[in-house]
């Protein structure tokens, strides 16, 4: 039976999360869960394979296999755990892009600014990076390819869920804005066959797309648009209804009562909004949404309450109808015009 921890122990535990965070990162960038694969290898062949000193490696898997991040076995080798098979890439559901952008080093120089910006009201990523997040993507190509995966791998389980959480017969066109690479627009158009969808989103973003399987797949092609352009401008004309996936968390209330008010001038009269997002509950249970709150706050979004989102929609003259939460930890907040 495991021993109960003391308040400071526990206290200690938390204070260490990063260190567990950063071996979770050299295993990603090491790819030691493909190496894997095949099976148990020794310490010594698998630091031949990926270019490192073996005794680091050791010690490395070793603190791993302690959190169930990898196993050693008896004799000497390690394996694959479930929690470590998620770093395998080409993997249905992989976390390795996630472990990859999550804690690479220009988020962490980010982080390091958040008593910074606790204390001024700043951006902790402007003031480490001296530009807004999307702009330093614009220069840094290889980070936006990386963040671009781990939205792309997290989407796996979530863009299905949200497919079947939200009764879409009535909409005839749904527009996805800042949809990516049409993950969620071709399950949503998967799962309702008369529907039809336009995908929105920068011009660089739509020109991967179109070549993306998602979007160009027999039977979802037929029913969907490509369409390019800055959503704080303008909006695509004539939809029923206007979804939002990780978008508004983002921005500040400011910037997201713009693009609000674009999707009401451009919806049809009885559109809607939809926004997927985490909605924060009250209360002190564990929480995602919470933790995921201060990521925001470090580029300068935020996660919101329901309370929060209906106030932010009158603003932009919507009214907020109902919250459908899905089986993963996001919800659909439905807002018609008020």
């Amino acid at each position: 039976m495991a021993k109960k921890l003391s308040p400071p122990e526990v206290m200690r535990n938390l204070t260490i999360g990063y260190w567990v965070a950063r071996l979770v990162h050299v295993a990603a960038k090491l790819k030691l869960a493909d190496l894997l694969k095949k099976g148990p290898r020794t310490v010594e062949d698998l630091a031949t394979a990926a270019g490192v000193q073996p005794q680091a490696l050791y010690r490395i898997l070793r603190a791993l296999a302690s959190v169930g991040v990898f196993a050693e076995t008896k004799n000497g080798r390690f394996k694959l755990t479930p929690l470590a098979a998620t770093l395998q890439t080409g993997v249905p559901a992989s976390m390795h892009a996630w472990a990859l952008m999550i804690n690479d080093n220009w988020g962490w120089d980010a982080w390091k600014e958040l008593l910074h910006g606790a204390k001024t009201g700043e951006v902790p990523f402007i003031k480490a990076h001296g530009v807004p997040l999307f702009e330093y993507f614009e220069k840094h190509t290889e980070d936006l390819q990386v963040f671009g995966e781990s939205m792309t791998s997290i989407s796996v389980t979530e863009n299905p869920a949200i497919a079947a959480a939200y009764k879409f017969s009535g909409i005839r066109t749904l527009v996805d804005i800042g949809g990516g690479h049409g993950s969620l627009l071709a399950n949503i158009l998967k799962a309702n066959s008369k529907l039809k969808g336009v995908l929105y989103d920068q011009p660089s973003v739509i020109a991967r797309a179109e070549k993306d399987q998602h979007v160009t797949a027999k039977g979802i092609k037929e029913r969907c648009k490509l369409e390019s352009g800055n959503f704080f401008e303008a909006v695509p004309k004539g939809g029923d209804a206007y979804i939002m996936k990780y978008i508004l968390h983002d921005w500040n209330d400011e910037a997201c009562v713009k693009l609000l008010s674009n999707c009401r001038a451009s919806m049809n009269e009885k559109g809607k909004v939809l926004v997927v997002d985490n909605v924060i509950a009250p209360g002190n249970d564990p929480s995602w949404g919470k933790l995921l709150d201060i990521q925001m706050l470090i580029i300068g979004g935020r996660e919101r309450t329901k309370k929060e989102f209906a106030a932010m929609f009158a603003e932009a003259g919507l009214k907020l109808t109902k919250v459908v939460p899905t089986k993963g930890p996001l919800s659909i907040v439905e807002g018609v015009r008020a």
